[in-house]
């Protein structure tokens, strides 16, 4: 049985992306199959595809993904939807499942069906609808590992978002403001309301103030658009202060330094159900720009290269 999906050949802009007809998944081992409700189209989707990756992250990546084009043509890793078969060593999940979660490496979110390792994959209850589900992964997985695991914001500290209007930058005010920090964002001149909407504290124009005049320090600085370095982000920062650089370089990621948090972040079944749970109690409110039909892809990766995508775009096969 063949499916729908957006498939990329070769690196390039959005126009590269183009409906194709692939052979539908089986489910093998501890996979099952899900039928997309939802995926989003994000920055980790739009720079595979056009080949942009951090300073130093060139060679690795292409030798990673492909050198003239992903070897993994259909992207995407984050879904919603419902399992429609389990492979025979699926022990938690159903046929009929709601269920919402990051494929990873392996992608395949942007077609009418994908195989996911079952491990990777949360129930959704029936009070989130499939869009916040597939809305807060991208964004949300990235936000809190940051904020809560590796930083391990504490009330009454005082943190700086960095691009507050975007996928992990809306997270991450949302997370921080719920773990009783008190909450700087910057985002363009129309997103201040947002901002203010979704728990900032204090709230700037990225366009009429620089980020040097800003009045520090803060105990944590979240870079999530790639703003900073360590040595920029230092005078920002308290004593006892860290930066958190989200789009760091290959060099940044690679040397230790005292104060300055890099890496990438897990996308297990446990993240994905906190994830789940803060948009039941309320903490978490996904915000989605818009969802548009699968055919319609390559206008979500435009949006995405624009630079100014507030939230989620979200595509539905």
């Amino acid at each position: 049985m063949d499916m729908n999906a957006a498939v990329v050949d070769a690196y390039g802009p959005p126009e590269v992306v183009r409906i194709d007809r692939r052979p539908r998944p089986r489910a093998t081992g501890s996979d099952v199959v899900v039928e997309v409700a939802a995926a989003s189209v994000n920055s980790g989707d739009a720079r595979i595809r056009g080949a942009r990756f951090p300073a130093g992250f060139g060679v690795p990546a292409r030798l990673a993904l492909g050198l003239r084009g992903p070897r993994r043509a259909v992207l995407g890793v984050a879904l919603s939807g419902r399992v429609i078969e389990v492979g025979p060593k699926t022990t938690a999940l159903r046929i009929g499942d709601r269920v919402s979660g990051m494929t990873d490496m392996r992608m395949g979110a942007h077609a009418e069906y994908t195989a996911v390792p079952e491990q990777r994959l949360a129930r959704i209850p029936d009070e989130v609808s499939d869009e916040d589900a597939a809305a807060v992964l991208f964004g949300g997985t990235t936000a809190l590992w940051f904020l809560r695991d590796r930083a391990r914001v504490r009330p009454g500290e005082r943190v700086l978002v960095i691009g507050g209007a975007g996928a992990v930058g809306n997270h991450a005010v949302q997370i921080a403001r719920s773990r009783g920090a008190e909450v700087t964002a910057t985002a363009g001149s129309g997103n201040q309301a947002l901002l203010a909407r979704l728990g900032a504290h204090h709230t700037v124009d990225r366009t009429a103030v620089r980020l040097s005049d800003l009045p520090g320090p803060y105990d944590v600085v979240f870079d999530t658009v790639g703003a900073l370095h360590p040595g920029t982000a230092a005078p920002l920062l308290s004593p006892n202060g860290r930066v958190i650089l989200a789009a760091a370089t290959l060099a940044e990621t690679i040397t230790k330094r005292a104060r300055v948090i890099t890496g990438t972040a897990g996308a297990g079944r446990e993240l994905v159900g906190d994830l789940i749970d803060g948009i039941i109690d309320g903490t978490l409110t996904p915000v989605i720009e818009a969802t548009l039909p699968l055919d319609r892809i390559a206008e979500a990766h435009a949006r995405v290269d624009s630079g100014h995508k507030v939230g989620s775009i979200l595509v539905r096969p």
